[in-house]
C-alpha cells in the first residue's frame, strides 16, 4: 500500500472510528443530541467511515476507486471542511456523511452493490441508509456557507438518486 502513503494507517483509521463512535453515542445520549434534527443520521458517520476503510483494503477494488475512497477517508479525518466539527459540533459530520454517500453510490454504480455491501457493518441496510442521506442532503447543502464545485456536485447527485 505504499502508493497510499497520504492515507492514515489502518490503525489510525480504526482509532478514529472508535473515538468517533464513542463521542457520537455520548452526544446522542445528551439532551442536545436528542433534540438535534440530524440525530438519526449522525450514527451513520462511523459506519460509512468504516465501510470506506474496509472497501479500501479490498483487493478486488481498482486503484482509481481506491483513490476516490482515500479522498473520502481523508475528508472525514481532516479538521477543516465545509461544516467543521470543531466549530459547529457533531452536526458538522453531516457534510462528511454526504460526501461518503456520494463516494459509496459512485462505487456501487461502478463495482456493483455486492462488492461494497459485504463490508457494511451498520445496523440498517446500506442502500436504505444511502437513500435516507441522499433525501436529506439538500438540507445539509443549504447550510454550506460557500457555494463551491463540490456543493454543486452534491446537489446534482442528491437529485438524481
Amino acid at each position: 500500500m505504499s502508493e497510499y502513503q497520504e492515507i492514515p494507517s489502518e490503525q489510525e483509521q480504526l482509532d478514529f472510528y472508535d473515538k468517533l463512535r464513542a463521542k457520537l453515542v455520548q452526544f446522542l445520549d445528551s439532551k442536545k443530541g436528542k433534540n438535534n434534527k440530524f440525530t438519526k443520521y449522525l450514527l451513520f458517520a462511523p459506519d460509512l467511515f468504516h465501510l470506506m476503510v474496509k472497501t479500501m483494503m479490498d483487493s478486488n477494488v481498482d486503484t482509481k476507486s481506491k483513490a476516490l475512497i482515500g479522498g473520502g477517508i481523508a475528508y472525514f479525518m481532516l479538521p477543516v471542511d465545509f461544516l467543521p466539527e470543531g466549530l459547529i459540533g457533531f452536526g458538522g459530520f453531516m457534510d462528511d456523511i454526504v460526501i461518503a454517500t456520494i463516494i459509496i453510490n459512485t462505487l456501487i454504480n461502478k463495482l456493483g452493490p455486492e462488492v461494497i455491501e459485504k463490508h457494511w457493518s451498520g445496523d440498517d441496510q446500506l442502500l436504505n441508509v444511502l437513500q435516507k442521506v441522499s433525501e436529506t442532503s439538500d438540507q445539509v447543502i443549504s447550510k454550506i456557507p460557500i457555494k463551491s464545485a463540490i456543493a454543486n456536485v452534491m446537489v446534482r447527485e442528491s437529485k438524481t438518486k
